[in-house]
């Protein structure tokens, strides 16, 4: 049976009214291209933890299947069962199941669960398959990894646990996307994993993002943005070409679909999906 493919959409929680009036345009705009759902990033500590709760809810009243990001790294079991059990009551069904950074100021305080993995088989113990759970690949490595075959162990043994799905960090090369499918493939694992889209739309900004996660910017892409300077303008319109033209390729060499990060807004998605060819 072909599965067709499809595509999914990120929000952050925001920090304020006007974030959280721009959020609320930019998924209603974005709702009209019919993703199969939308996920909320998830931040440690109690503000922004509420504040990814309460996004969780205004795009649920939308309209829109949400699956919220859940981080285990400095949370207690008990803190993240009611977490847990609280979506479950207001009929969320996927979840996206990360480690997440250590807060400022908690010292070794990891929790009582250190890894993906652990919480990923935490979800199953108490709620069994009532969810589904997706989790993050990193084909160009995770930035703390000591090597790409123990990054690859680390993500098998996290889909051991019981994921249904992953999403992958972005990047820029697709081979570097297409070079782990085929690892993983060969080490039996079959789940879908669906590459993560970053839009170009700010060069500083996207710098900024790749510094911190370990994304590989391409020395031309560098270059090119490099050549644009301050051209805001210039910059989209070619982040938008260059996005396109990678998120085609990767639908064409059959990735089962795609997630786009949003950054809350909707200009570039609203730009380059309804361009693409799904299969």
């Amino acid at each position: 049976m072909t599965v067709s493919q499809s595509f999914s959409l990120e929000f952050f929680p925001p920090r304020d009214q006007a974030a959280q009036d721009k959020l609320v345009r930019s998924a209603k705009t974005l709702q009209g291209l019919r993703p199969s759902y939308v996920s909320v990033t998830f931040g440690a500590g109690g503000s922004t933890r509420t504040g990814t709760a309460e996004a969780v809810g205004l795009l649920q009243n939308l309209g829109f299947d949400v699956a919220p990001h859940l981080s285990c790294i400095g949370s207690s079991e008990a803190e993240l069962l009611d977490i847990i059990e609280g979506y479950h009551a207001q009929g969320i069904r996927r979840l996206v199941a990360l480690r997440g950074d250590m807060p400022s100021g908690m010292g070794g305080d990891t929790g009582a669960l250190r890894y993906a993995s652990d919480l990923v088989r935490f979800i199953r113990e108490h709620r069994g398959d009532e969810f589904t759970i997706e989790v993050a690949a990193y084909p160009e490595m995770h930035p703390e990894a000591i090597s790409l075959e123990a990054d690859l162990q680390h993500f098998i043994h996290k889909v051991n646990q019981g994921a249904n799905g992953a999403v992958t960090q972005y990047f820029f090369s697709p081979h570097a996307y297409f070079d782990f499918v085929d690892r993983v493939r060969a080490k039996g694992v079959d789940i879908p994993i669906v590459p993560g889209i970053m839009p170009i739309t700010n060069s500083s900004q996207l710098l900024r993002f790749s510094n911190m996660c370990g994304a590989e910017i391409p020395r031309w892409l560098r270059l090119r943005l490099a050549d644009f300077g301050d051209d805001r303008a210039s910059i989209r319109s070619f982040g938008i070409e260059v996005v396109q033209r990678l998120a085609q390729d990767l639908l064409d060499g059959g990735a089962p679909g795609l997630h786009f990060y949003t950054l809350n807004g909707s200009e570039a998605g609203m730009a380059i999906i309804p361009q693409l060819s799904f299969k």
